[in-house]
């Protein structure tokens, strides 16, 4: 059993988790700390991290079952887990059924407030839907910077539910901070897609590398990312809470997305690795850490 486990965190990429929590906890910082103050409670930090962890866990381990045919013909994905034969369809099926479960699950702890326990099922919906995006639109990589844009937005739901219905304007902060989340998202996985070029093209699949070619492709992700650290810039206009160490963290993100473009190149993606995970995790926790630390200060 534990074996099966440690097998389907391997599948769905489990550590990859860190690439949206830090945007959520930063989110329900930012709620938290602004006015008219909310109640916080324990249940609030435990709700974010199970709603988090179970979405992404259920949505990775649908992508997997809903993708396995294609995974098994090309050549960078076809010793997955599903096609190499390691994991079944079914036992993946069950693991996405039961993370839905405790997602829905998690929106009990948000109680009294009952926007988490309304939204659950079309949030689900959309994150899942990724999965069939590339069979028909070329801007798959947008509807999965979009799903984890949810993440911010969510957060800051769960926690400021009765001020957004009394006063939908108090969701600007939370949506320009998921826009710049989504912007980075689709950048960065446009640049992860870029390895599947020729596969897509031959196999009929629609992805922007497919659609503009790696060089088109790698403009269009830093295109992405400069809007993205436009929109981050934009923050403390629109949450005035934020000041001079969080805007001292977004030079810092512009640094990193910088690097990140120079390791991946036309004629040479085998650092994409490199760009994908170890630059973006560094970017979601700092952009946390700084954000928090600003909060702190005042």
């Amino acid at each position: 059993m534990w074996t099966r486990l440690r097998h389907i965190l391997e599948m769905i990429r489990f550590s990859h988790t860190l690439f949206a929590l830090p945007f959520a906890l930063l989110a329900a910082a930012l709620a938290l700390a602004a006015e008219p103050r909310v109640e916080w409670r324990w249940q609030h930090l435990v709700g974010i991290v199970v709603c988090m962890v179970a979405a992404r866990s259920a949505a990775m381990a649908f992508n997997r079952v809903a993708d396995w045919q294609i995974d098994a013909r090309n050549p960078r994905t076809e010793k997955r887990h599903i096609p190499a034969g390691t994991l079944g369809v079914g036992t993946v099926a069950l693991f996405a059924i039961g993370c839905s479960l405790a997602f829905v699950a998690g929106t009990l702890l948000f109680l009294p407030n009952k926007l988490p326990i309304i939204l659950a099922l079309p949030v689900l919906a959309f994150l899942m839907g990724y999965s069939y995006t590339k069979r028909f639109t070329r801007f798959a990589h947008v509807w999965l910077g979009a799903a984890l844009a949810l993440a911010p937005v969510c957060a800051w739901i769960a926690l400021r539910g009765e001020v957004v219905l009394a006063n939908p304007a108090d969701l600007l902060a939370p949506v320009v901070l998921g826009a710049a989340v989504m912007l980075w998202v689709t950048g960065f996985d446009v640049i992860y897609a870029c390895q599947d070029f020729e596969f897509d093209r031959q196999a009929g699949l629609r992805s922007i590398p497919a659609w503009l070619g790696i060089p088109g492709s790698l403009k269009f992700s830093a295109g992405c990312h400069l809007l993205m650290v436009i929109l981050l810039f934009a923050m403390p206009w629109v949450y005035p809470g934020l000041g001079a160490i969080y805007l001292a963290g977004i030079v810092c993100v512009a640094a990193l997305l910088l690097y990140e473009h120079w390791l991946v190149r036309p004629d040479d993606l085998t650092r994409v690795n490199l760009a994908f995970f170890h630059v973006n995790s560094v970017i979601s926790v700092g952009l946390f850490l700084v954000g928090v630390a600003d909060l702190l200060v005042k």
